[in-house]
C-alpha cells in the first residue's frame, strides 16, 4: 500500500472525488436497482447480471459525484459542508477530473457491454441525465427530480437485461424511486439551504420553503402508496407488505427528525433513507422465498 501511495500520491484524493469514503450514495442507488432485479428475475436475477449492476452502481455513483464536483467547483469553497473537498480545494485539477469521469463512464459502458442491445441503448439515457443533473441547480429550483429520474434510470436497465422487456410493473418501481429520491434528496438540500440561497445555488429545499416538511411528507406517501401498488401488481405476499408498513415507519421517524430544520437532524434523516431500501429489498426477497421456496 505505501509503495502505491509513493506511486500514485494523488490516489487517495481521486477516492475522495468519489466519494468511496462516504458509501451513502452508493446505498441510495443500488437498493432500487435490486428491487427491480429481483422483481424482474422473480426472485431469481441472473447472477451475472447482479454482479454487473452492483458494479455499475459503484462506478456510475462514482462518476456522478466526479461531474457533481467538477460542475460545482466555484462554488463548493463557500459552502461549509464542501469546502474541503478536492477540486474545492484545487489539489485536483480540472482535466484530472474530467478525465476520471470519462474513464469511469467508459468502464461502465464495458459492463452493460455484457448484457443485451437493448441495455446498451437504454444506458445512454443513463449517462445522459447523470452528466445532467449536477448543472440543473444553476437553472431550476427541480434538481433533486433530475437525480432521482437518473437514479430510476437504473430500473428499466435492470429489466432490459432480465427481461428484455418493460412491464409496466417498471414504471411503478420507477416512480417509486423518483418520489423516494426527491424526498431524501430535499431532506439533503435543507443541509445547504443557508449556503445555497447566498450564492445562488437552487433547490427543492428552497423552492419548498416554510412548505417543505410538508412536500417531503407528500413525496413520501406517494412512495408508500407506489410500494403497494407494487405489490398488487406482482400479488406479494405478506413479508412484502410488512416490509412496507416498516418503511412508513421509518418516513415518519424522517418527519421527526427534520421538524425543527436542524442542519444536523436533517442530515441524519438522509443519511437513515438508506434504512428504507433495504427493509423493502428484504420484503421482495422474502416474498418470492415463500412464492418458490424451493427455488424452482
Amino acid at each position: 500500500m505505501n509503495w502505491l501511495l509513493s506511486r500514485y500520491p494523488k490516489l487517495p484524493l481521486y477516492f475522495q472525488l468519489m466519494r468511496l469514503d462516504k458509501p451513502i450514495g452508493i446505498y441510495l442507488l443500488l437498493w432500487p436497482t435490486l428491487w427491480a432485479l429481483w422483481i424482474a428475475g422473480e426472485g431469481h436475477a441472473s447472477p451475472a447480471n447482479v454482479i454487473i449492476f452492483i458494479l455499475g452502481v459503484i462506478i456510475m455513483r462514482s462518476a456522478g459525484c466526479v461531474i457533481n464536483d467538477y460542475a460545482d467547483r466555484h462554488v463548493d469553497e463557500h459552502v461549509e459542508r464542501t469546502q474541503h473537498r478536492p477540486l474545492a480545494q484545487k489539489l485536483i485539477s480540472e482535466k484530472q477530473a474530467l478525465g476520471l469521469f470519462v474513464g469511469l463512464c467508459a468502464t461502465a459502458f464495458i459492463l452493460v457491454l455484457f448484457t443485451n442491445e437493448f441495455t446498451v441503448y437504454l444506458s445512454f439515457g443513463g449517462l445522459a441525465l447523470a452528466s445532467l443533473y449536477p448543472f440543473m441547480k444553476r437553472y431550476t429550483h427541480l434538481p433533486q427530480v433530475v437525480l432521482g429520474a437518473a437514479f430510476a434510470w437504473a430500473v428499466p436497465m435492470a429489466f432490459a437485461a432480465e427481461q428484455n422487456a418493460l412491464p409496466d410493473v417498471v414504471w411503478l418501481i420507477y416512480a417509486a424511486t423518483l418520489t423516494w429520491t426527491v424526498a431524501y434528496d430535499t431532506q439533503y438540500a435543507m443541509v445547504d439551504r443557508e449556503d445555497d440561497l447566498k450564492i445562488g445555488i437552487k433547490s427543492t429545499a428552497i423552492l419548498f420553503g416554510d412548505a417543505d416538511k410538508l412536500m417531503i411528507g407528500l413525496l413520501q406517501a406517494m412512495t408508500i402508496l407506489s410500494f403497494i401498488m407494487i405489490g398488487s401488481n406482482i400479488q406479494a405476499s405478506w413479508p412484502f407488505y410488512g416490509a412496507v408498513l416498516v418503511a412508513t415507519g421509518l418516513f415518519i421517524y424522517h418527519q421527526w427528525l427534520i421538524k425543527d430544520r436542524d442542519r444536523e437532524k436533517c442530515f441524519q434523516a438522509f443519511l437513515h433513507n438508506h434504512w428504507v431500501g433495504a427493509v423493502i429489498f428484504a420484503g421482495l426477497v422474502a416474498h418470492f422465498l415463500i412464492k418458490s421456496p424451493t427455488g424452482a
